[in-house]
């Protein structure tokens, strides 16, 4: 089953209509390789391929040295380099290589975020095109399923998340499998080995404790104290799985009125197989206590990737009062405020009184399985 990306057709317009370095970031296994592959043999230029963890490129793609970069380059018309995070110094060979070879098209892929990007951001400034590509999103999945496949299917994105190899295997089994070789040797492997991590049982420590607060705040001084360890490093840890495209977090939206809560943050997975990986537990949801937070993770996941690949520019929070009152996901956009509340039951609920007290031109809308295709796709 092959599933187009929706950020395909962006790419191959960025490629053809300028010189600047295309870049897709992603986690490993997301399908960036095959995406990237498909989008080269469908321009149909002469392109040269390279596997940067390949060692016989790694000197000249590091080289900073002109002369060595148009000799491995040659004639070629596209240039794609995959998994460029092996290669020392990346951002200042592509910029050498757009500045002095402008003929040359450019398209580059790196699963370790946070190492990728300080290599390149700094030097390619003005001169790239970024992109993210996340899992299977369910606006890709819509192309090629009915709005009731897609339902009938919700049970198992829910617990196995949707990494592409994840949706073809055809059996729990398999997939359960998959998910952990998948999270120990790409997903704790990546983190470990590029960001110098010396207490690998913190960061599985810290990962599950998170993985059992998806849905609620977080509270960075008490993740600390059960961990034994500094609120730097916690922080530290958190801006490395955020970058690592493990987890994001999700603020909580103020006006700076006191009865606001907006010091910690909500932590949610972009994929839920991995966080279910991550605690052990594959229970059909039947058997589940957590039905509600799998639920709220999994929307505001898939209108992440929606908003990512439509470019739909807002900025997103949860809101809550001292008091209690809340709204799940929140999104601020075009002067104003769009809240949503989101319900595995059908039960009906109506807007915060304080909600609508406080921001009464805002809007408000009940998102349960009725209605959540309205959301994410």
């Amino acid at each position: 089953m092959h599933i187009n990306r929706q950020i395909s057709q962006q790419i191959k317009r960025d490629i053809l209509s300028s010189n600047k370095a295309v870049i897709i970031y992603g986690p490993r296994q997301v399908g960036k390789t095959t995406l990237a592959n498909k989008l080269l043999d469908e321009l149909n230029l002469d392109d040269l391929r390279i596997n940067a963890e390949q060692t016989k490129y790694q000197d000249i793609l590091s080289s900073q040295d002109v002369k060595k970069l148009k000799t491995l380059i040659g004639d070629h018309q596209l240039l794609f380099i995959d998994e460029a995070r092996s290669i020392q110094n990346i951002g200042i060979n592509l910029k050498l290589i757009h500045d002095h070879i402008p003929h040359l098209k450019v398209l580059v892929t790196g699963s370790s975020s946070f190492d990728l990007a300080n290599k390149v951001s700094e030097p390619l400034t003005g001169r790239s095109w970024k992109y993210n590509l996340f899992p299977i999103a369910y606006s890709e999945l819509s192309k090629i399923h009915s709005k009731f496949d897609l339902t009938d299917q919700l049970e198992e994105r829910l617990i196995f998340g949707s990494y592409p190899q994840v949706i073809t295997l055809n059996s729990y089994e398999k997939k359960q499998r998959y998910l952990q070789q998948l999270t120990e040797a790409y997903l704790f492997k990546d983190i470990f080995n590029f960001a110098n991590i010396k207490h690998h049982s913190k960061i599985k420590q810290l990962l599950k404790l998170i993985a059992f607060q998806v849905g609620s705040e977080v509270s960075v001084h008490e993740l600390a104290n059960k961990l034994n360890i500094s609120r730097d490093a916690v922080n530290n840890y958190l801006n490395l799985l955020e970058k690592s495209f493990v987890i994001f977090r999700l603020s909580g939206f103020s006006r700076n009125l006191r009865k606001e809560v907006s010091k910690m943050d909500k932590i949610f997975f972009y994929d839920l197989g991995v966080r279910n990986t991550i605690i052990d537990n594959f229970n059909l949801l039947n058997s589940r206590q957590d039905i509600g937070p799998l639920w709220e993770n999994f929307l505001i996941a898939e209108r992440l990737k929606k908003n990512s690949y439509g470019r739909h520019y807002c900025s997103s929070y949860f809101w809550r009062l001292h008091s209690g009152a809340e709204i799940d996901y929140l999104e601020e956009y075009g002067g104003g405020l769009h809240g949503y509340e989101f319900k595995w039951s059908n039960k009906k609920i109506n807007a915060p009184k304080s909600w609508q007290e406080t921001y009464p031109n805002s809007k408000f809308k009940l998102i349960n399985r009725d209605n959540y295709l309205d959301l994410v796709i």
